[in-house]
């Protein structure tokens, strides 16, 4: 069980830090040489509700991964439980939870877009 618990969190924290490692070697547009600093920092133009947004659905994404993740782990523990009531227990709770789970990530989605299309 801990193996597991360990996959998993590695399986996270590389999910969280990819685009970290992607945007790593980010050079700005229309810049020749990254050493140059001039009016083109290659900060962000977007404005702090862009920002929000971005970041929600990036989150959005990740919690929408988990939540299938979850019913995949709930699917596989469900067939193995091999009649156990107890593990059959543990199986429908934790579809349960990636139900709710996937309902709010859809729900914040939902929210997100009315949002955007009541501010633009």
């Amino acid at each position: 069980m801990n193996k597991i618990k360990s996959i998993a969190y590695a399986s996270i924290a590389a999910v969280l830090a990819f685009p970290a490692l992607a945007l790593a070697q980010f050079t700005p547009q229309g810049v020749q040489d990254p050493g140059v600093v001039g009016l083109n920092t290659g900060l962000a133009s977007n404005s702090f509700y862009g920002i929000i947004r971005n970041l929600l659905m990036y989150l959005l994404g990740i919690i929408g991964v988990l939540a299938v993740v979850g019913f995949v782990i709930a699917g596989i523990m469900y067939i193995t439980a091999a009649g156990d009531e107890d593990r059959v227990e543990n199986a429908k709770k934790m579809l349960t939870y990636s139900i709710i789970g996937l309902a709010v990530a859809l729900l914040g989605l939902v929210i997100l877009v009315a949002i955007d299309f009541i501010i633009i």
